[in-house]
């Protein structure tokens, strides 16, 4: 492949990262306006019950096809590829249906007022999905010859074109605001599948009639002639109709999809399934959640995804260490270290920061309607700790998955069953004790579990050679000392300044962030520097 992979997957994290907040923006806005104008049970049916079945269908159908067709994808067979994707768009479609039989007929029902709205936002669910199905077909074939910027912009406007909609009709009509969900659904679905198909269409075309032009540059191993191409065909004489490797190991994912929906939304399937809390209620879990998710939501993920994409193509599964491209091995564990050191870093900053802001944000996001009972800061402070065993299991996890063999994907498949079983009893034990913070405190076992085994097969994969990329987890000293220091000041500020000025607090709180991001710096003076002469090199490229 001509192209960087890793600066690919550096640009993509980056990227990506700047779409997570204008997105989780825009999320959080839109979850304020709808308390503020339609009510929390509309909230929780949306939020908790509808989006779980788009997640759940998304997980099933969409999930191990795409983590399985990103393996490797310079040695691809793009006609096999593309007929294995299409056979998952009936097999989404079969699932849809049963899935919108369970959420209509099997879980706990809506209030009469919303059942006819929350019955046809399950039908739109489940179409926007398939149109999703057909739509990655572009969207793999965009990732894997890396055109970074294309997912972020179409991404950008498909969100924006959902959320004006649902926005437009909720103000006409605050009665149809399920409606209104369902309708911006699948308009924005339709919209993104035109943009895809669109571009590719002009870009075929484009390379036919100006092949030299610089939008080719290093784009040779690029074979699609047609538009058609993304379509299945019979292949060449000889050949198989899909590819009987990839098919393994899209098997090997979607077992472990399965596994780890369970492990994800969890949560949410234990209120779907038991009447643990109302729909009000649910959608007050909800808010917090993805407020204490912020830095999981807006860094972590996409992280996690360009490193799993970055790792796929450094390090070859049916391998081992010392069998492999020696460069190639040592600037993995590298990028592994460097990037565990940067998570932990800023899971740690969250538990610090988090603690003492918990009751600030809600209150400068909610009102009183977020501050008046003591549970939302206290499920929010939960979350913090959460976070950081979040951002450590997200990027082993990532490693793991990337460089498992299909025999070590199938047995972690089992251990992620016994991971799912015991999540999903604890979550119910704990939330009958502890209220909704029990979900937390689940999710904060499950965590821990899943990163011992993450960190004993990344220790048992290194120890033939020198290389530790583990040390990443732990921080420097003066980094650690200026949290402790940042936590004892804003604790105090929190109970002496808080009562008498918010601002105060928040500009307190904003000068331990700087002296504890300093600190931070000065002790990975080299990475920064690193960062800062790629920049300067690409910029200079760009003026050239």
């Amino acid at each position: 492949m001509g192209r960087n992979i890793l600066k690919s997957s550096l640009d993509n994290a980056k990227f990506s990262i700047v779409f997570q907040i204008i997105f989780r923006c825009i999320t959080f806005i839109l979850n304020a306006f709808i308390i503020r104008v339609v009510g929390q049970e509309v909230l929780g049916i949306m939020n908790v019950r509808l989006l779980l079945l788009e997640s759940t269908l998304v997980f099933l159908s969409r999930e191990p096809l795409l983590k399985a067709c990103l393996t490797d994808t310079k040695s691809h067979n793009w006609t096999q590829v593309i007929n294995q994707f299409w056979l998952s768009v009936p097999i989404s479609a079969v699932l849809g249906i049963v899935l919108n039989y369970i959420w209509t007929d099997v879980l706990s029902t809506t209030d009469e007022h919303y059942l006819i709205q929350y019955r046809w936002g399950c039908y739109a669910i489940v179409v926007s999905c398939i149109i999703g199905q057909i739509t990655h077909i572009p969207i793999l074939v965009s990732q894997s010859f890396c055109f970074v910027k294309l997912k972020v912009v179409f991404e950008t406007i498909y969100i924006t074109v959902r959320t004006v909609t649902f926005v437009v009709l909720v103000l006409r009509d605050q009665n149809e605001a399920i409606n209104a969900f369902s309708i911006a659904q699948l308009l924005s679905s339709l919209i993104l599948f035109a943009l895809y198909y669109g571009f590719f269409y002009w870009y075929i075309e484009k390379k036919k009639t100006s092949p030299k032009s610089d939008l080719f540059k290093d784009m040779n191993d690029f074979k699609f002639e047609s538009i058609r191409d993304f379509f299945p065909k019979i292949p060449k004489a000889q050949e198989a109709y899909v590819n009987k490797e990839l098919c393994v190991l899209t098997v090997s994912f979607a077992k472990q999809s399965i596994v780890k929906q369970v492990l994800t939304e969890g949560e949410r399937y234990v209120m779907s399934v038991s009447p643990v809390l109302t729909f009000s209620e649910q959608s007050m879990y909800d808010i917090v959640n993805n407020l204490g998710s912020l830095a999981a939501r807006f860094i972590f993920r996409p992280i996690e995804e360009s490193a799993y994409f970055y790792f796929t193509q450094m390090l070859r599964r049916d391998q081992s260490l010392s069998q492999q491209d020696k460069k190639c091995v040592v600037e993995a564990a590298t990028v592994l270290s460097q990037l565990l050191k940067v998570v932990t870093s800023i899971g740690l900053v969250v538990i610090v920061f988090g603690y003492t802001y918990s009751h600030s944000l809600l209150y400068l996001y909610g009102g009183r309607i977020l501050t008046e009972d003591m549970l939302p800061t206290v499920l929010l402070r939960s979350h913090c700790f959460a976070v950081l065993l979040l951002a450590v299991n997200g990027v082993t996890e990532c490693y793991v998955f990337a460089t498992m063999d299909n025999k070590q994907l199938d047995r972690y498949n089992y251990i992620m069953v016994l991971f799912s079983v015991t999540f999903l009893l604890i979550s119910y034990g704990l939330t009958n004790m502890f209220g909704p913070v029990g979900f937390i405190l689940a999710n904060c076992f499950n965590m821990t579990a899943r990163i011992i085994h993450s960190v004993h097969f990344i220790s048992n994969q290194y120890k033939t050679t020198k290389l530790l990329p583990l040390q990443g987890i732990v921080p420097g000293k003066v980094f650690i000392a200026a949290l402790v220091v940042s936590g004892l000041v804003t604790s105090l500020s929190e109970g002496y300044v808080y009562q008498r000025s918010l601002l105060l607090h928040v500009g307190i709180g904003g000068v331990c962030f700087v002296i504890t991001s300093l600190s931070w710096a000065y002790e990975n003076k080299v990475l920064l520097k690193l960062g800062v002469e790629k920049y300067k090199r690409r910029q200079s490229v760009k003026l050239d």
